[in-house]
């Protein structure tokens, strides 16, 4: 198997004259999914990080005009530590939270391949292209992961898979390891037999 990261930065020129649908991409396959969350995550991310430039600039400007800078000790740590959370904190944890968020999923079948578009920290869309055989389910339920890509977390809402055997073989629900429902049942059937 094999996995590989690249950043992509696409230009609005380049879109507006293109005549096809900015999400059509045939390199990476058939698009099998597209996540209705992207501009959500896209706009909190900017706003939070719009708020933390703006923080990084008013800093100096509170201090002098406020007269936090001639205080105590404790009174500046506490004013750092409050923007510092507001700064720092709050972009890194949305970061990660949402860093595997699927935008879009493409699929290669002659290659049994997925490329999987997501967002990087500074909010270009990241391409990983992973196999099926790569995709590993977590053993626990988890919050922000559906599966794991080697050892990349991604999320996918397996409700808007317009083709739900999309997802299944995705999720490897399609091979014959793995029992189907009616089949669990013939089981149960014949044990109480």
């Amino acid at each position: 198997g094999f996995i590989f990261q690249v950043t992509s930065f696409q230009g609005v020129a380049i879109r507006s004259l293109s005549t096809s649908s900015p999400h059509d991409h045939p390199e990476h396959g058939r698009l099998v999914y597209k996540g209705n969350l992207a501009k959500a995550v896209l706009g909190v991310k900017f706003f939070s990080y719009s708020t933390s430039i703006f923080n990084l600039f008013m800093m100096p400007y509170i201090m002098l005009k406020s007269g936090i800078g001639v205080e105590s000790l404790l009174v500046q740590a506490a004013f750092y530590g409050l923007i510092g959370i507001f700064t720092f904190v709050t972009p890194v944890t949305l970061h990660i939270l949402t860093k595997g968020y699927v935008i879009r999923l493409y699929y290669k079948d002659e290659v049994d391949t997925y490329t999987a578009i997501t967002y990087n920290a500074i909010l270009a869309e990241k391409v990983t292209v992973f196999h099926q055989k790569d995709v590993k389910i977590p053993d626990i339920t988890k919050m922000f992961t559906t599966f794991y890509a080697k050892t990349k977390s991604m999320l996918v809402n397996p409700t808007l898979f317009p083709n739900p055997q999309d997802y299944n073989h995705l999720m490897g629900y399609d091979k014959s390891s793995f029992f189907k429902f009616e089949d669990l049942e013939e089981v149960k059937e014949a044990d109480e037999r």
